[in-house]
């Protein structure tokens, strides 16, 4: 009566903080106003969904700012009528990683599409898997080729061979676009384990990679005879690369 309306909270948000994890989108939209104020946005908070709601719908709206890890991670497996963002892809996939392994990550993934496509059924919706074939290798060729470090390891091979033989019955061409992927990572990795060397772009001076470790010992002295403020510069130039996967680095370098 008369007091100052306290604002109103959004209704839809998470009751405790700690249960969400925020999601920054390296390439965000521009939204016009009627996106961001619509009637809708004012709508109660959903009801929890089924497990059959749950497993078989996609998220509505773009990308989310902020969601549990589950959520995320359904936001980012793709369906017969949906693939997610191409910016959503890179940013989770990166910073995904804080969270949970990127193995693990490639395992739910591939169970959640086995799941929603009832791939594990003896006979399979093949006008369905058609359209959800090229939608699945399309994810799996991003994340090969963002992140080829992901894939080292035997079991996220295994992983995505699993998956991917489940739909080859119903377009043998799946199987040949799987070849060329494996064999796209293989040569990727290997161009990755030849050592430092391989890190330097072609257009570096030859006389910088040549140099002998003595030269640059003493030309690094001369710039910088202080501990102190060296410990300092080598502190700051840690805490850039950090937040990158070894991967990202290596594109950063070769550009």
């Amino acid at each position: 009566m008369g007091g100052r309306a306290c604002p109103a909270r959004d209704p839809g948000g998470p009751a405790d903080p700690t249960a969400t994890l925020p999601l920054q989108v390296g390439m965000p939209q521009t939204l016009s106003i009627s996106d961001m104020v619509t009637p809708g946005s004012l709508s109660p908070p959903p009801t929890e969904p089924t497990d059959g709601e749950q497993a078989g719908q996609p998220l509505l709206g773009g990308a989310p700012s902020s969601a549990s890890l589950d959520t995320l991670i359904q936001h980012l497996v793709p369906t017969a009528d949906y693939y997610p963002e191409k910016a959503y892809i890179f940013t989770f996939l990166l910073s995904s990683r804080l969270f949970i392994e990127p193995q693990e990550l490639l395992a739910r993934v591939c169970h959640m599409c086995i799941e929603q496509q009832q791939l594990d059924k003896p006979v399979l919706d093949k006008a369905r898997v058609r359209k959800f074939g090229p939608k699945l290798l399309q994810l799996l060729a991003e994340w090969t080729e963002t992140f080829p470090r992901d894939f080292q390891e035997e079991s996220t091979i295994s992983h995505l061979k699993d998956v991917v033989g489940r739909i080859a019955p119903c377009d043998e061409a799946y199987r040949k676009r799987m070849h060329q992927l494996l064999q796209a990572l293989h040569q990727k990795l290997a161009a990755l384990g030849q050592g430092p060397e391989s890190l330097l772009g072609t257009d570096k001076p030859v006389s910088y990679r040549t140099k002998p470790p003595a030269s640059i010992h003493r030309e690094l002295l001369g710039i910088c005879s202080d501990p102190y403020v060296l410990a300092q510069q080598l502190t700051h130039v840690e805490l850039v690369s950090r937040p990158g996967p070894p991967s990202t680095q290596t594109q950063s370098l070769e550009c």
